[in-house]
């Protein structure tokens, strides 16, 4: 809940900058934008657990009803890999941007819908896996892989993160930028 809190914030304190002004203009924004409220939400969330709730700091699934059944034993001595769903969206999502790269656009509809049954069949209920999707969820791309796919525009956010001093540097230099163009010139060495 901490991280949505911050995440929101984010988005408010962004809407009066160039950056959330801007939010709806190009798919690149709304990425930078969306980016940046991820990761600025993770890390104040984070801190908020750390300062306010230490008992429950974790670094894996140790919250009180975070264990999955899916990473309970199976058999004597094994247990099943829990399902990545980062993984396997990045996969869908790379794939399909193959398939209609080479015209093949049939195939890729009938490829997203046995993905999104394979997601159904892993606890993750989709009505539709579609372009639309991967337009909407493809601007969170704060950590690699999942349906940003090969995407440009979030790594370049992490690498502006990782190059500011301080979380408030970060979002005070890309609230600034108005353009894909400004992100790549102050990340550029």
């Amino acid at each position: 809940m901490t991280e949505v809190v911050a995440h929101e914030w984010i988005h408010n304190f962004l809407t009066l900058r160039p950056l959330g002004i801007r939010y709806d203009t190009t798919p690149e924004l709304r990425t930078m934008n969306e980016t940046t409220a991820s990761i600025a939400g993770k890390e104040i969330g984070m801190l908020v657990i750390e300062t306010y709730y230490p008992e429950l700091n974790s670094t894996g699934n140790n919250l009180p009803g975070l264990v999955s059944e899916k990473s309970q034993p199976i058999g004597p001595g094994s247990f099943r890999q829990p399902f990545d769903y980062r993984k396997e969206m990045h996969e869908t999502r790379v794939t399909t941007d193959q398939l209609l790269s080479e015209g093949k656009i049939l195939e890729a509809e009938k490829y997203m819908e046995a993905r999104r049954q394979f997601f159904w069949d892993n606890g993750y209920p989709m009505r539709k896996l579609n372009q639309a999707y991967f337009a909407f969820y493809g601007a969170y791309a704060d950590v690699p892989g999942g349906p940003a796919g090969e995407d440009p525009v979030g790594p370049a956010v992490r690498k502006l993160r990782e190059e500011s001093e301080s979380l408030a540097d970060f979002i005070f230099r890309i609230s600034r930028m108005t353009t894909f163009d400004d992100l790549l010139i102050a990340t550029e060495n």
